[in-house]
């Protein structure tokens, strides 16, 4: 209109005029009633009943980069993939066709087949909807992690995560804002079952006031503290013990003392008195040191030592570093 009238009219005056003159005016006035019928039946449900359009009502594109979209195979202006969940749900109606002379059951039957369909796209478009309530798209392609923890009121545990995976197949039956509050609401509980707890154990132990708690915990953590300390010099000696009970049979002969603890072991072990595993050590070393320089020696072991002693004292002395290995 703004054009057909000209240049010296902008289209918000042309509409300001139309409006003021035809709408407002005596024409207006006496062509267009107070008040309007609406002749209109809704024959439609309420939004999510079963028959309501705001089931398959498509949702507005996600906010990806291209080559994003590309690895989900999504198609934004369309808003839909390449493989859908229930991908070959269209062949129910593909080969559909409406003739003249369709009897009553094939009518029925095709009307089945159609209802089939639109029961696999609520289906359909349900997932796509429960996806973007709980930015399952985002979460696939790592994107919201960090939004996650800035949005977090709290920090979670790791108890509290295993309890969100066990309750995930909420998800399709609650929507994201209903879900976070029923876990909200649980950690909630979970606290004041924990406070109330503390208090029963308050009143008896005979505290009636809040200002009396700070005193009685103080009081609380210094004998726990206690009590620890005093388990732990106790764990301490029993060790003590057990080791010097281990060397209880050689630990009064002679020559205990100048053994190490290894060899005060190995002495234990195969019940050796210190003075003879001294006297064995060293006629070992003292024919390692002939050999290594060339000195023809003949060993001279005592009696005592038979094959399974000698192999153990010389497997001993080589891990030790005493004698070389290809000696041994």
């Amino acid at each position: 209109m703004a054009a057909h009238v000209g240049a010296s009219r902008t289209p918000q005056e042309v509409m300001e005029h139309y409006v003021s003159m035809y709408i407002h005016g005596n024409l207006g006035k006496a062509c267009i009633p107070d008040t309007i019928p609406n002749r209109v039946t809704d024959h439609t449900c309420p939004s999510g009943g079963p028959l309501s359009p705001s089931l398959t009502t498509p949702l507005p594109p996600l906010d990806i980069s291209v080559a994003e979209q590309q690895q989900l195979g999504y198609m934004p202006l369309r808003d839909d993939y390449e493989i859908e969940y229930d991908q070959d749900a269209e062949t129910l109606i593909s080969g559909l066709s409406v003739n003249y002379d369709d009897d009553d059951v094939e009518i029925e039957l095709k009307r089945a087949h159609v209802d089939m369909y639109v029961r696999k796209l609520r289906e359909r478009q349900r997932r796509k909807n429960i996806a973007r309530d709980y930015n399952l798209v985002p979460a696939f392609l790592g994107k919201d992690k960090k939004e996650r923890e800035k949005a977090a009121k709290r920090k979670i545990t790791k108890e509290e995560r295993e309890l969100r995976l066990k309750l995930r197949p909420l998800y399709q039956f609650m929507s994201c804002k209903e879900f976070d509050d029923l876990f909200e609401n649980m950690h909630k509980e979970k606290m004041l079952r924990a406070k109330i707890r503390e208090l029963q154990r308050y009143r008896r132990n005979g505290i009636t006031k809040m200002e009396e708690s700070a005193e009685y915990e103080a009081a609380r953590h210094k004998r726990e503290k206690r009590k620890e300390n005093r388990n732990s010099a106790g764990a301490k000696r029993g060790r003590e013990d057990a080791k010097d009970g281990e060397f209880a049979a050689i630990e009064n002969l002679p020559g205990f003392e100048l053994l190490s603890d290894r060899e005060k072991a190995l002495c234990s072990s195969l019940n050796l008195s210190p003075a003879r595993y001294v006297t064995a050590k060293t006629i070992i070393i003292k024919d390692h040191l002939q050999k290594r320089q060339g000195i023809p020696s003949k060993s001279r072991l005592p009696s005592y030592l038979d094959k399974v002693l000698k192999k153990r004292i010389l497997n001993f002395l080589t891990e030790s570093g005493w004698i070389s290995r290809d000696a041994s």
